[in-house]
């Protein structure tokens, strides 16, 4: 399914904003997921390295902290996921009126 997000774009003369609905493409989602993914791996990989080693540190090293980490993880993974789509779609917004209002 695509994702898609609508963003306000003020009109000229009117006080509300015209809500424009983007909606990537199946290879701008991919982008974005990939970017999120490459991008990400590299916190993920830094946030366990610590996790692990304040968890020795403070010797909370067991199997139920693992777990819990793990969902942690899990969550924050994809709630970037939606912010880099969201993003991504924003991108496109910007650039479609930009460049509709300056051809």
């Amino acid at each position: 399914m695509a994702f898609s997000k609508a963003f306000p774009r003020q009109v000229p003369g009117s006080s509300s904003p015209v809500w424009e609905e983007i909606t990537l493409s199946e290879e701008e989602e991919q982008e974005a997921e990939e970017k999120c993914q490459r991008d990400n791996f590299h916190l993920l990989d830094a946030s366990l390295q610590e996790a692990k080693a304040l968890a020795i540190k403070h010797g909370i090293n067991s199997g139920a902290n693992v777990t819990r980490m793990a969902i942690a993880l899990f969550e924050k993974k994809a709630s970037h996921q939606t912010f880099w789509k969201e993003k991504k779609a924003k991108e496109k917004f910007d650039s479609s009126f930009k460049e509709k209002n300056n051809p």
